[in-house]
């Protein structure tokens, strides 16, 4: 419990902040928005920990501003909660010289109470749950037998049947040292403010600009759709400045399932990471991308062949010149072939889009006046976000009939 103190203001105005506190916890909205709402309360940045230096929640203005919490520097007060007389956490604030203590003795109160509620055992260490999720993941995954073990090591409940989430979170603004941990952490507290029982890996990616987070989420389709909402809620709480993707699979009712389930979140956030919207995109909802997880899985080889048979030039001239060729073919196959439609949904006279669908077929080689052409390309474009490839959009500034966008 926090320090007595010798100055304590009237509470009165105060207490209808606690409405939003007390509501999160009713909700069962997690120990991330209980603290955050007590932060709106106190006015006050917040850091809460558990009793291993696990950070549980944050409400700050930035990470650095995390960092100087988590440095207990001169300004900063560590209060110690506790339950019954055992310690569960320590909250961090800025110390302040004018506030209510008895203010603050509530709010602590009930963040303690929250975090004893939905406290799990401790955690493995990331490394151990990083190893597990590699070779589960792996070309050559182990027995059912074998992961059932692994993860009651790790704490890992999977009686009940799991889902695995694809979540990546992509910078928009520069990023320090240690970026990707952070975002393990946010999704990791995250999914575990819904279902306690979750781990979070983090793989090895290649772009520099992007982190992807393994979440393997025990129970049904239900928690992981908690999970995901409580994921996302805490990205766009905690790392402004990015865009996010979540994708996941269907249920994996035995551990042996759980391959099979971590290549349909991944096929799910490939192709969710074509799509403007942040929504978490479940496998059943990939339409006929299913169809191509097979491929992904068997001889993604074939697809990347296909691939750069059909839309990679697009991209690449996208890329060049800067316009929107990969952008005006996926239009016009939603809009049917038609043309005009295509330039209304594109704000783009319809002389431009005939120029556009004429170059690709320059550097395609496909005409999107065929079937054939036009189901190539089709399928070149579900082979594209089913690799993960992620083409970047131009103003486009291609030559030929204006090749501007109208007012």
């Amino acid at each position: 419990m926090p320090p007595s103190g010798t100055h304590d203001t009237d509470v009165g105005p105060d207490l209808a902040g606690l409405d939003a506190i007390t509501g999160a916890v009713s909700d069962g909205a997690g120990v991330p928005e209980v603290v955050r709402a007590a932060a709106r309360v106190l006015g006050s940045s917040l850091v809460l920990t558990d009793r291993s230096g696990t950070v549980l929640a944050e409400a700050a203005r930035s990470p650095a501003d995390v960092k100087s919490l988590l440095a207990d520097g001169k300004d900063v007060e560590a209060i110690e909660l506790r339950v019954a007389d055992e310690p569960v956490g320590i909250l961090r604030m800025r110390a302040a010289v004018d506030r209510s203590e008895t203010l603050l003795r509530l709010v602590t109160t009930l963040i303690a109470s929250e975090v004893e509620r939905v406290r799990a055992p401790d955690r493995a260490s990331e490394q151990a749950v990083d190893q597990f999720v590699h070779v589960l993941f792996g070309p050559k995954p182990p027995s059912d037998t074998a992961i059932r073990a692994e993860a009651a090591e790790l704490g890992l409940d999977l009686e009940a049947g799991a889902v695995v989430v694809v979540a990546r979170a992509h910078a928009r603004v520069p990023v320090e040292d240690g970026w990707r941990d952070r975002v393990r952490a946010v999704a990791e507290r995250g999914a575990r403010a819904a279902i306690s029982g979750t781990v979070a890996a983090l793989p090895q990616r290649t772009d520099a600009a992007g982190a992807e987070i393994v979440l393997i989420v025990p129970g049904d389709d239900d928690a992981a759709i908690r999970a995901c909402e409580a994921v996302l809620r805490e990205f766009q709480a905690s790392l402004s400045g990015h865009t996010f993707t979540l994708g996941r699979s269907r249920v994996a009712p035995a551990p042996g399932d759980l391959p099979r389930a971590g290549k349909e979140a991944l096929l799910a956030a490939n192709v969710a990471e074509g799509d403007d919207s942040q929504a978490p995109l479940a496998f059943d909802d990939t339409g006929a991308y299913r169809l191509l997880l097979p491929a992904m899985s068997e001889d993604p080889a074939e697809l990347q062949r296909f691939y750069a048979e059909t839309i990679e030039p697009l991209v690449a001239y996208d890329e060049q010149y800067e316009t929107e060729l990969v952008l005006t073919v996926e239009t016009f196959l939603e809009c049917d072939g038609n043309v005009a439609a295509t330039a209304q949904r594109l704000f783009t006279h319809r002389h431009t889009i005939r120029y556009r669908l004429e170059r690709v077929r320059e550097l395609s080689g496909l005409d999107v006046g065929s079937t054939d052409g036009r189901e190539k390309l089709s399928l070149g474009l579900k082979a594209m976000r089913v690799l993960g490839i992620v083409h970047r959009r131009g103003p486009a500034s291609e030559e030929g009939v204006s090749a501007g966008r109208v007012p």
